[in-house]
């Protein structure tokens, strides 16, 4: 009875043996996805020694632009912080200031004869489109937006350029100055 038992536990000690070795086949008619081949060994560049290399070119010096440039009066004590590409040929214009919201919006509604329009209580944002927008060659409207960065009991937009005066600015003006050839 044991020979039994013994050749019983070795049958299925074998199926089960058998039944891993198996590797399961595709459905008839389909073939199974190419494996990707491994890429190619690559070497490692060697790293440079000081002798070669390459020189670091200095940042370039971004200048404020003037307000013939931008097209739109700038807060006379405005300090500016960057410019970036908006887009189809256009560049907005970042400029911090110590002035609080509401006194930048009289300001802007006075120099540019627009009551502008208020998009966000809070934080507060206040837009003015000055200009004819075309979709076709505009990424963003012609025109000034005002907006309040103490809302919610925030110390103001932090000032991106080192130990610079004032650490942060309450308000932040940003001008949208039309493409090149267009009329505003």
């Amino acid at each position: 009875m044991q020979r039994v038992g013994l050749a019983l536990i070795v049958m299925m000690a074998a199926g089960w043996l058998s039944a891993l070795a198996q590797v399961p086949q595709p459905f008839p008619g389909r073939q199974p996805p190419p494996r990707p081949a491994p890429p190619p060994p690559t070497a490692a560049p060697a790293p440079e020694t000081p002798s070669r290399a390459a020189p670091v070119p200095p940042a370039p010096v971004i200048t404020a632009p003037t307000e013939m440039e931008l097209g739109f009066p700038v807060y006379p004590s405005a300090q500016f912080i960057g410019s970036y590409d908006a887009g189809r040929g256009q560049r907005y214009y970042l400029f911090g200031s110590e002035q609080r919201f509401p006194e930048l919006v009289k300001y802007y509604q006075s120099a540019l004869k627009s009551k502008g329009t208020l998009v966000f209580d809070a934080p507060a944002t206040h837009i003015f489109e000055i200009g004819r927008f075309r979709e076709e060659a505009m990424a963003f409207p012609p025109g000034v937006t005002v907006k309040d960065y103490t809302w919610n009991g925030s110390a103001g937009y932090l000032n991106p350029k080192r130990n610079a005066e004032p650490a942060r600015f309450p308000s932040i003006i940003q001008i949208v100055p039309a493409p090149a050839g267009a009329a505003r």
